[in-house]
């Protein structure tokens, strides 16, 4: 027959004996991160070193429980139940800052979710059929797409989204009215002892009930809307409310959203994760926005106000400098995206001066002008270039109709 030995709960910990409290916590939380579920998924030999720390802790974090155990060892807790050595032990806390599940509402380890390996030495069936009866439902993930103005004012959307829920016929039990029974072969308990005495210690070793797979109790009449499943597949529509300034990847948690729990437990948690769609003007670089504005040589050359540039909330007007070069980027203080309550970032206007084509006459004896201009103010960049004969500036009617002897002409 198969037999359990308890080890030292110093050695569980690999902590002195003096150990203070920090030690101790500090010593489970790296222990118990490394052995964590979520870190060793299937790993058999990981969950049950997991169910070692955790009766450690629970005495050892103690200061009544500890005195008892230095002072008889484990033979100092007999008559403890479950809820005696685990009760009031805050476990979840030390994984939620490592974004891990809290290992004992979703994996059965240690009071308030199943039995531990303390279960096994004292037993606990009544805590073990009631905590498989309540179970926390999983956590649901979905996507959300949507607009950068719908991120800049905030908004509400309604998403469409599969899930499981208590069937409302059985209540979550999967069974008809009047069709559960207690399992005769544990009497309801969910497990099956065995005892085996040796001089003046007794081992117990406690195995799940096949019969009812540690349920407790048998259905013999299933639900006939779920099928003994206890839960129902449905499409519901969810409202959710946008913030001012999300990002993409931003999340929004959604409570009592997700998987249906079992028995009593209650609902899990929605998590949306947020998406921005790519605009066609604009970029976005966090809470700043970049976008591209044309201008012709003459507003660059001149400067000046520039009309019709595009902004989140219509377009805006801004002021550039005489000489502005193409790529200057002009900066507009609070036209971004918001920030924090009032706060917005900046709108980055990206200047592109375009080059006229297909210059007529006068244009261009007028730019010959403007060249000369320069070559006689001495402007280092025109001295250094060959020097034509410059043609004199037509008169407007001749120049106008030169250029239409050019259309005829094609």
């Amino acid at each position: 027959m198969e037999t359990l030995v308890k080890r030292d709960y110093y050695d569980v910990l690999g902590i002195d004996r003096n150990a203070d409290d920090s030690a101790i916590k500090q010593a489970y939380r790296r222990l118990a991160i490394k052995y964590h579920p979520d870190r060793n998924p299937g790993d058999k030999q990981a969950v049950e070193r997991m169910k070692e720390l955790n009766e450690a802790y629970a005495v050892l974090s103690d200061p009544q429980k500890r005195q008892r155990y230095d002072a008889y060892g484990h033979s100092g807790l007999q008559g403890y139940t479950a809820e005696d050595i685990f009760g009031g032990v805050d476990f979840g806390s030390i994984f939620r800052e490592f974004g891990l599940r809290n290992i004992f509402s979703d994996f059965g380890f240690g009071f308030g979710s199943g039995r531990s390996i303390f279960d096994d030495f004292f037993g606990s069936s009544a805590t073990r059929v009631k905590e498989l009866e309540s179970r926390k439902g999983v956590d649901l993930e979905c996507e959300l797409e949507i607009e950068l103005e719908e991120a800049f004012s905030g908004t509400e959307k309604k998403i469409n989204l599969p899930r499981t829920e208590v069937c409302p016929s059985c209540r979550g039990t999967g069974a008809a009215r009047g069709g559960i029974s207690t399992c005769k072969d544990c009497g309801g308990t969910g497990q099956i002892v065995r005892e085996q005495r040796s001089g003046y210690s007794v081992f117990r070793q406690i195995t799940t009930c096949r019969r009812c797979r540690g349920e407790g109790r048998m259905i013999t009449t299933p639900c006939h809307k779920c099928q003994g499943k206890g839960t129902i597949e449905i499409e519901r529509d969810i409202t959710v409310q946008i913030p001012k300034g999300a990002d993409t990847g931003h999340v929004i948690k959604v409570k009592g959203e997700g998987g249906a729990g079992s028995g009593r437990g209650e609902a899990g948690d929605l998590y949306i994760k947020l998406r921005i769609k790519e605009h066609p003007i604009f970029e976005r670089r966090k809470s700043d926005i970049y976008v591209k504005k044309e201008i012709t040589v003459i507003q660059a050359l001149l400067g000046g106000k520039v009309y019709g540039v595009p902004g989140l909330e219509g377009d805006i007007v801004i002021q550039i400098p005489e000489g502005t070069e193409d790529g200057t980027i002009i900066k507009v203080p609070g036209q971004g995206m918001p920030k924090f309550e009032d706060e917005r970032g900046d709108e980055h206007v990206v200047i592109k001066v375009t080059l006229p084509k297909n210059l007529n006459q006068e244009e261009r004896a007028l730019l010959y002008q403007f060249g000369r201009l320069r070559m006689l103010n001495l402007d280092p960049l025109y001295l250094c270039q060959p020097c034509p004969g410059f043609p004199e500036l037509p008169s407007p009617d001749k120049a106008n109709n030169q250029d239409k002897k050019k259309e005829k002409q094609k």
